[in-house]
């Protein structure tokens, strides 16, 4: 092969070469906005004052704010992770749920034992930092000591079924 063949094959492999790294270039460019917001939605980082706070769904006790950081929890199969603030006091009656249920304390604490009724006895304090996995369908309650907030994660759906229907805040009657 000549030198002037290879030459023009040499500069038609950088000519090919330039114009395709000029058009990812470009893609990247026009996209970035795109990608940024499914990076985003793919990797939420989230600080504390970014945070959306709401009330509690219907199936927990009145008083509850949350906010969902991560995920859809009414999604079956689905990850999710939520925040759930609660007043002093504030009580959830005996309820399983079916799916696992992971608790992490943020603040305050948070009082819980498991068994399809309350006894105290039995029960244990988390304080910030604590831990507590539910595995699905086992019972467990709890109650707030202080303004106390809790991580929750798992699998959705993150559905909450009453041991005593009657504790259900859903068929309460508004009077």
């Amino acid at each position: 092969m000549k030198k002037t063949q290879i030459l023009v094959i040499s500069f038609a492999v950088l000519t090919v070469a330039s114009l395709g790294l000029a058009q990812a270039n470009q893609y990247r460019t026009s996209n970035a906005s795109a990608m940024a917001g499914k990076a985003a939605q793919d990797h939420p980082m989230v600080t504390p004052s970014e945070m959306k706070w709401g009330p509690a769904p219907p199936s927990l006790p009145m008083g509850a704010q949350v906010a969902v950081l991560d995920g859809d929890p009414s999604k079956s199969g689905r990850p999710f992770t939520l925040r759930l603030k609660t007043p002093d006091g504030y009580k959830i009656p005996p309820h399983w749920h079916p799916t696992d249920e992971n608790i992490v304390v943020l603040e305050g604490a948070l009082v819980m034992g498991m068994g399809e009724k309350v006894d105290q006895a039995s029960t244990k304090e988390l304080g910030p930092g604590a831990f507590a996995r539910f595995p699905k369908k086992t019972a467990h309650y709890g109650w707030s000591k202080g303004e106390t907030i809790t991580q929750v994660y798992g699998i959705g759906p993150f559905e909450i079924t009453y041991v005593n229907p009657a504790d259900d805040p859903r068929k309460l009657t508004k009077k």
